[in-house]
């Protein structure tokens, strides 16, 4: 496994690195973190898939980069891995894949149970913006830095917070994670013209008071995404069986998704149940599961085995997307293994 100076003298050797990360807000803080501090590169976020697959070969030629970048993705292919013809940095914290041809860093390829966020690893890389590092690491549902970041910012995360949930939807701080979250929603334009704002926003304080006009406009694109947001949770809340131990929820739409926003808002306020939310799409469900206490990634793979479909993640956090024709065959599996 490559360390994290070797990757850092990389960076600083490259004149014109892509990145690739992930559209979550640990993917986007990790890219920040890097084009922040070293001032150069360019980003490409993720989210038609977990793979970074073959189809983005062309995509990364078209910049002529010295270096490619990864950050983030639980999937690469060895086919793009293969078509590349520069050095290729993969900075990851999901379960460990074998891929050739690639500087691989993953922390839990030395310890399968350091799933520390890829913005944690990217923070002490560069150690700088802690603000930006949090946002990632709270975002993913881990608490590392958090004494480091409550001591100088005691208003928006006081140190009496001890789990990730009530940090992201019981603090201010929270908050910021949800807007980092909503601003990866909408057109393309639109979400490129945020980041590259978030490229120079100085203080957490820009965005969360409105001090500048890019902290305006970054509050104000987040906005937007959060009234369609509410509405699908408000249905969400006024339809739940409370004698069913599964919260499932379907919705259509041509939009935006917010399966893991909303998955991850549900478990907070019940603890004891499965959260599975779907988005249809393309002939396709696409959905978010999280639960507190069941180990999803083998349950998940199971139930898939003879449908058309995918899934994994974390322990307690997983993605999964099957064909519209064997959903109902895919939660009767999941209801009846957990």
């Amino acid at each position: 496994m490559i360390s994290l100076e070797e990757i850092k003298k990389l960076i600083e050797d490259a004149e014109n690195p892509l990145i690739f990360f992930d559209d979550d807000p640990d993917g986007l803080c990790s890219y920040l973190l890097i084009k922040r501090y070293f001032k150069k590169g360019c980003g490409v976020f993720l989210k038609s898939s977990p793979e970074l697959g073959e189809d983005y070969v062309k995509k990364a030629k078209e910049f002529c980069p010295d270096l490619i970048i990864i950050l983030d993705k639980p999937k690469v292919s060895q086919e793009f891995i293969d078509k590349i013809t520069v050095p290729i940095i993969y900075i990851d914290h999901h379960k460990p894949c074998e891929i050739k041809g690639v500087k691989y860093f993953n922390p839990r390829i030395k310890n399968e149970n350091d799933d520390r966020p890829t913005s944690y690893w990217c923070y002490e890389l560069v150690k700088n913006d802690l603000w930006v590092a949090m946002v990632g690491i709270v975002g993913d549902w881990c608490l590392s830095n958090v004494q480091e970041f409550s001591k100088k910012y005691k208003d928006l995360l006081p140190i009496k917070f001890k789990n990730p949930d009530d940090v992201l939807f019981e603090s201010k701080f929270g908050e910021l994670v949800k807007i980092f979250s909503f601003i990866l929603k909408g057109n393309t334009s639109d979400i490129n013209k945020a980041i590259g704002i978030l490229t120079r926003i100085e203080s957490p304080y820009e965005i969360l008071d409105q001090t500048t006009p890019r902290g305006k406009f970054i509050y104000k694109q987040a906005q937007k995404m959060k009234k369609e947001y509410d509405y699908l949770l408000e249905d969400i809340l006024e339809n739940i069986n409370k004698k069913n131990k599964f919260i499932i929820y379907i919705y259509t739409t041509n939009k935006n998704s917010y399966t893991s926003m909303l998955s991850n808002e549900l478990l907070h306020g019940f603890k004891d149940r499965i959260i599975i939310i779907g988005r249809e799409k393309s002939g396709e469900i696409r959905m978010s599961l999280r639960s507190s206490k069941k180990k999803l990634p083998k349950v998940i793979e199971k139930a898939l085995e003879g449908l058309e479909g995918y899934g994994g993640g974390h322990d307690y956090a997983c993605g999964a997307c099957v064909k519209k024709g064997d959903f109902n065959e895919f939660i009767s599996r999941l209801r009846k293994y957990l």
